[in-house]
């Protein structure tokens, strides 16, 4: 058994081997060291190899999949050995033969497809990126649902996609791992090296042809040679680990970046909007406004938000879809009740396809086929935009298959086939016959019971069953004699004794047990047979089927943006190609359904108004008056915009926004030596080297994180930039308000600011946006609001009180005026104490003056006077 361990093994020297052992995966050597730490198991033992222990451990073939789970997550790939025969049969070729076992399949991030091992919400992609004679594409499939999808693009262009995309796993050839590696490490996948003949372009057209059965890939599209490597490596990389079960795949669809906005890592991390900084789903803009109510749905939620588009007329069209959905509030209200009963379709379908399905996928696509008829019928009379006609065409013409399986399953299956008992009686004659032997069997062992307790005397005596003797006749030990002697033991034949019982046997109940084992085995294959024959029957029309859970996930978007548009107050926005950006009382959805979370304020709307003359807003204000909320909130409005949704605003017009970049937030890179401040410029200089004139740029408080005239000056050629060169539109909030002079000279750049109010030395804060600039930074009033202690604020006050009115007198005075601070000599001055309430204060807290007569209030003076010490 070692022997074929080591032999398999040897194929596999990367991943860890799942040995099938019965019913146990089992791990030797280093593969169990490893496994046993990642997934606090017990690690053991089992014989000697060249003299030295074997490590071993083990984990239970019924809950394998959440071990699995764990090791992938951990950076592990495991190929999963199974039997490849019944140990009866290797038997038979003598004593010592060894059951012939082979890998199955090699698991890896990207060629997950068990409900159990995936999020239903979020796609599993696997990517692969190829070059060929200076060109490049990406490719990307999810194997558990069938998407397949490929674009032309510059290897500049890597990370931005792999940030869009996050695969899970991206392929690259060997050669090119140097380069790339810290691109794709950075997306978050798995990195996963294939040799240069996986990346042949001529040999992945053919694979790719083989794969959809025809002679040429021109009906799919004209793809270019790096294309077809990438699709190709892909095709090659699933043969590898699928061991030749391919999943069902669509025809690939070309991508081009031309159709999207393009939005950098960077951005998507600052605006948080598939995930949140921490990198969970909750307070991030998809978590915010996601209320679909099907799986399918929510994934092509997540793509779009990842993908704004830059089309016109795909853009409308959603708009109208939503639109309609809206306006028939008892249609949507009817579909949405209808699509919560919508299974995952398109992952029921993979697992068939790759024979990893059950029973209950079969049923799936049974319910999600009955509700797709359903709704299709109610949609039937209604005046549908083009989008949901599109839709609602895909959920007819599947009632052949729907009978079918209407006919041929129970309403709840089992899990597994092997469990039997998912088909319905009545379906298959044989079966029934078979089923109706096997349960009438059991009745008659029933009758045998009472028959031998008769005969025997012995009420106590059972007839049980178990896998090694069969059925038996067990008495007590009490017994035992009076069953061992004449004329007892010419009927029943002693077969084993244990400490409290003995066991019988007789003819009668042999011949039975033979014919309802017969029975229930012949069953359970016939079953099987019939669910082979099923699945064959849905594969068959795996394309039609793929085809309604698109229109299924399509309907679900569209009522479920309705939904939150009608439930949230959010207005249809006007988009061209323009470049206006003019918004009236935008909201931040994230922020507002946070305040409402916390029953706290409401949250205050503000306008946006760019691109009539005024392409740039410098904006000014204190911290926590709401900047970087004010920035952040256009900058998804207008992304929600271009999905296809409605917006949170009163009115909003967008003018087809080509990219979005975002320089909010402070943050370091210390794994590869980057400050906070070089993180700044990095970013910085991303944005002023591609944004173009249809770009839409958000940055905040841009130089701050070095001296404070060096900030400066960064931040004016940066605006300059900007406006000069860049010719974008963009939200510049800073609190170097020597900056707002700036629009004296660039004459599409306007000031605005965030108001507050300043009352008794404390600052409120209004949140505001108007027109105009701020006076001052009020940063000693937001530090005393956060809590320092009131000396260090006091003294805080002393010194920007100086430094005010040395700047104001000109640079000499103000270098005199600091070398005079005691805050900037050697020894600082002791801050002042803390003053302490009175007793006189303390009894005046108590006083209610009103309810006072003369007399009272005469006495209490006495009284104070008392206090005085």
């Amino acid at each position: 058994m070692m022997a074929q361990y080591l032999e398999i093994k040897a194929g596999y020297p990367e991943a860890l081997l799942f040995y099938r052992m019965g019913d146990f995966y089992e791990l030797f050597f280093d593969d169990a060291v490893a496994a046993s730490a990642a997934l606090d198991i017990a690690l053991t033992k089992r014989g000697k190899h060249l003299g030295e222990d074997i490590a071993m451990c083990g984990v239970p073939v019924h809950s394998a999949e959440g071990y699995l789970l764990t090791l992938i997550r951990k950076g592990f790939r495991v190929a999963v050995c199974e039997q490849m025969e019944d140990p009866a049969e290797a038997k038979k070729r003598g004593s010592k033969a060894v059951v012939r076992r082979d890998v199955v399949r090699l698991v890896t991030p990207g060629t997950l497809t068990e409900e159990s091992l995936l999020d239903a919400r979020r796609h599993n992609f696997l990517a692969s990126f190829a070059e060929v004679r200076g060109q490049a594409a990406l490719a990307w499939v999810d194997i558990s649902t069938g998407a397949f999808h490929v674009m032309p693009l510059t290897a500049a262009r890597l990370g931005p996609e792999l940030a869009r995309l996050r695969p899970s796993e991206v392929i690259v050839a060997d050669g090119d791992m140097g380069a790339l590696a810290e691109v794709i490490e950075e997306s978050g996948a798995a990195l996963t090296p294939l040799g240069a003949a996986s990346f042949d372009s001529t040999n992945g057209e053919g694979r790719l042809c083989a794969l959809f059965e025809v002679s040429t890939l021109e009906a799919f599209g004209a793809f270019s040679r790096a294309e077809l490597a990438a699709m190709g490596a892909i095709v090659d990389y699933l043969e590898i680990t699928q061991k030749g079960k391919l999943p069902l795949m669509r025809p690939p669809q070309r991508e081009a970046e031309a159709r999207v906005m393009q939005i950098d890592a960077a951005t998507r991390r600052n605006l948080e909007l598939t995930h949140n900084l921490n990198g969970g789903r909750s307070g991030s803009l998809l978590s915010a406004i996601d209320r679909t109510v099907t799986a399918g749905g929510g994934r092509l939620l997540e793509r779009r938000l990842s993908s704004p588009s830059r089309q016109l007329d795909v853009i409308h069209a959603r708009l109208d879809a939503i639109g309609f959905t809206l306006e028939q509030s008892r249609i949507s209200a009817d579909l949405r009740e209808a699509l919560r009963k919508v299974p995952d379709l398109d992952r029921a379908l993979s697992r068939l396809g790759l024979d990893r399905g059950g029973p209950r996928d079969l049923a799936a696509v049974r319910n999600g086929l009955e509700q797709a008829g359903a709704i299709a019928e109610r949609l039937a009379e209604a005046d549908l935009p083009s989008l949901l006609e599109e839709a609602r065409a895909g959920l007819t013409g599947h009632d052949a298959l729907l009978d079918l399986l209407d006919q041929a399953l129970v309403a709840e299956p089992p899990l597994l086939a092997r469990d039997g008992g998912f088909i319905a009686p009545g379906y298959d004659a044989e079966l029934d016959e078979a089923r109706q032997l096997r349960d009438e069997g059991r009745g008659v062992i029933a009758g045998m019971q009472s028959e031998y307790a008769a005969l025997t005397g012995i009420q106590s005596l059972k007839i049980k069953h178990n896998n090694v003797l069969g059925y038996f006749v067990e008495v007590t030990s009490t017994h035992a004699d009076k069953m061992l002697s004449a004329p007892l033991n010419e009927t029943f034949k002693h077969r084993q004794t244990t400490a409290n019982q003995v066991r019988f046997t007789t003819l009668p109940l042999s011949e039975m047990e033979t014919k309802i084992l017969n029975a229930g085995g012949r069953a359970l294959e016939i079953e099987k047979r019939l669910y082979s024959s099923l699945k064959d029957a849905i594969l068959d029309q795996s394309a039609e089927i793929a085809q309604a859970a698109r229109g299924l996930a399509e309907l679900d978007l569209a009522t479920a943006l309705a939904d939150l548009a009608q439930g949230e107050d959010w207005c249809r926005p006007k988009v061209d190609d323009s470049r206006t950006l003019q918004i009236e009382g935008g909201r931040h959805p994230v922020v507002e359904q946070a305040l409402r979370a916390q029953g706290g304020a409401p949250f205050i709307a503000n306008d946006c108004d760019l691109g009539q003359g005024s392409d740039i807003w410098l904006l000014t204000g204190p911290n926590m008056a709401g900047k970087s909320t004010f920035l952040r909130q256009n900058a998804l409005i207008a992304l929600l915009a271009q999905i296809g949704s409605f917006v949170p605003a009163r009115a909003a017009h967008i003018g087809m926004v080509s990219q979005m970049f975002s320089r909010v937030g402070a943050s370091d890179d210390l794994a590869r030596g980057r400050s906070t401040f070089m993180v700044e410029m990095v970013e910085t200089a991303a944005i002023l080297n591609q944004a173009d004139d249809h770009a839409f740029v958000i940055l905040d408080e841009i130089g701050r994180g070095t001296a404070t005239y060096d900030g400066l000056s960064i931040a004016w050629a940066t605006l300059e930039h900007l406006h000069e060169v860049n010719g974008c539109r963009a939200l510049f909030a800073t609190h170097y308000h020597e900056m707002t002079n700036l629009s004296d000279t660039l004459e599409r750049v306007d000031n605005a600011t965030v108001t507050v109010k300043e009352h008794e030395g404390d600052v409120i804060f209004l949140h505001e946006v108007r027109r105009g600039a701020a006076d001052r930074s009020y940063g000693v009033q937001v530090a005393k609001l956060a809590g320092l202690p009131e000396a260090v604020v006091n003294r805080a006050r002393v010194v920007l009180d100086a430094l005010e009115e040395g700047e104001r007198e000109g640079g000499g005075a103000r270098e005199a005026l600091i070398d005079d601070l005691p805050l900037f000599a050697a020894t600082p001055a002791p801050a002042a104490p803390i003053a302490k309430e009175s007793a006189v204060e303390d009894r005046l807290k108590e006083v209610l003056p009103d309810e006072l007569t003369a007399k009272q209030a005469l006495d209490l003076i006495y009284e104070l006077k008392g206090l005085i010490k």
